[in-house]
């Protein structure tokens, strides 16, 4: 083999134009049928993500009410599972490391809704809930309310 024939071969290594164009056209088409299927898929990751802070701020309303026998008032609101709440019902055995390191607030930035006793809840419990993603009580589709009534 000449060096000219061994030159020539590691030219020949690299891609075409028309083939770096075609799968450029082929990524673009997967792109085109892909992405609108998935463009509502950020509105079902925040409703899951509602979801799974009101699962734990009622994990942490249940070691409240296990420590102090009774949940906190609408009053003394999800801010007792923060700092030790004032008023009534006492919070005799609070404990002092909290029950959440702090509040968080909806996939929306707003805050979550407590009510106790609840209105949707069944037998009298409360009701823990997002406004979603339009913030007004009530809506439909990503704009309802998520809460612990299991609606």
């Amino acid at each position: 083999m000449t060096l000219n024939a061994l030159h020539r071969r590691t030219f020949q290594r690299g891609f075409t134009l028309i083939e770096i164009m075609v799968v450029v056209v082929i990524i673009g088409i997967l792109g085109a049928i892909v992405v609108p299927q998935f463009m509502s898929r950020p509105d079902q990751a925040k409703v899951t993500a509602a979801k799974v802070d009101i699962q734990a701020i009622a994990t942490a309303l249940e070691m409240y009410r296990l420590d102090n026998f009774h949940y906190p008032s609408t009053q003394q609101g999800l801010e007792a599972l923060v700092k030790r709440p004032s008023g009534q019902p006492a919070a005799r055995n609070w404990n002092p490391q909290g029950y959440l390191k702090n509040l968080p607030v909806d996939p929306w930035s707003t805050p979550y809704q407590y009510l106790n006793p609840g209105v949707k809840s069944a037998n009298g419990g409360y009701d823990l809930y997002s406004l979603g993603s339009d913030g007004v009580v009530g809506g439909e589709g990503h704009a309802a309310d998520i809460g612990n009534w299991g609606e």
